[in-house]
């Protein structure tokens, strides 16, 4: 059950109308890591959660993203609100008014006329927002990570619309929201390494003799060393060579068919193959030639022709 209080999780004040700026913090409104992606990310994941902690962990915090896509809506239609009177009423000129909502270069006409000045479910480019944002597997240990990293990504998007505005009230506003990204961070990253082992991410560990081989294939360059590719936790494969038919199988893909199959495959493969041994003429070389009369002694001779001035040079002599 859902029940809605009227009183925002954090009070919103802007200095002014900016559908500029509106239009920019659509990004967190309806974008790929926006507050409603997540909300339904943690949801979903919540109803399919057998463990009672961690459903109860996300069906907090997918309630409290749903609070923040309301202070980021707020935010988004108080920039707006000059706009949105002006567009409805025609009080401005035309061309002043198409002035004021591409002031500084931004594209905020779109949403601006599309929307009426609202808070419409898309990203700051106007794209509509998408379930595929959504990329929840049904497995803790993978589903986990992916949040701490959409949370990280939020952040990361926080902070630079907060280097975007000089607009006090905005720039409060955003940095509250940025902070809960990183307490959410927090909260998922103890859910995850409360499971023992978390490590690979579901239950088959892999098999031993390829878990920790590092293939060195991009090579040409400077090389750069580290934890991540070198050591004694790895086994660096760097001879071109060695870096094919690792399972010493050969190399090759091939398929057990049926012979009713194989031969259907067949008869396919006879239809379809190209002769090596003709040279037949086509219609780029046709296009090449300028004298009809090339055209004719060419289909005679299943070829091209060449003229005085030499090889492929299809021009009168």
């Amino acid at each position: 059950m859902f029940a809605h209080n009227k009183r925002l999780q954090y009070t919103v004040r802007v200095s002014g109308p900016n559908p500029g700026l509106a239009n920019l913090m659509l990004e967190q409104f309806g974008g790929p890591q926006g507050e409603l992606a997540a909300a339904m990310r943690y949801f979903t994941q919540a109803v399919a959660e057998d463990d009672p902690g961690r459903k109860d962990m996300l069906f907090d915090i997918a309630t409290e993203e749903l609070s923040h896509l309301e202070v980021i809506g707020n935010i988004v239609v108080m920039l707006n609100k000059g706009a949105k009177g002006a567009l409805a009423e025609g009080v401005d000129e035309e061309g002043e008014l198409y002035r004021k909502i591409t002031g500084a270069g931004n594209d905020s006409h779109i949403t601006q006329v599309l929307y009426g000045a609202g808070a419409p479910l898309t990203n700051s480019a106007g794209v509509p927002w998408t379930a595929a944002y959504i990329d929840s597997i049904s497995e803790p240990t993978a589903d986990l990570r992916s949040n701490i990293a959409a949370e990280a990504r939020a952040k990361i998007v926080y902070e630079r619309l907060i280097n975007l505005t000089d607009d006090p009230g905005v720039k409060e506003a955003l940095g509250f929201l940025m902070t809960r990204e990183i307490a959410h961070q927090k909260s998922f990253e103890k859910a995850l390494y409360s499971i023992q082992p978390n490590f690979p991410p579901g239950k088959l560990a892999g098999r031993p003799e390829f878990a920790s081989v590092y293939f060195n294939m991009s090579q040409g360059g400077p090389e750069i060393n580290g934890s991540w590719n070198s050591g004694s936790k790895w086994n660096v494969v760097s001879d071109r060579d060695q870096q094919m038919d690792v399972d010493g199988g050969g190399g090759e893909s091939s398929v057990e068919l049926p012979a009713k199959d194989a031969e259907v495959l067949n008869q396919m493969g006879l239809r379809t193959q190209s002769n090596p041994t003709v040279d037949p003429l086509t219609g780029a070389e046709l296009g090449m030639m300028s004298d009809p009369g090339q055209i004719e002694s060419a289909s005679a001779s299943g070829g091209p022709k060449t003229a005085p001035g030499g090889d492929g040079d299809y021009t009168k002599g």
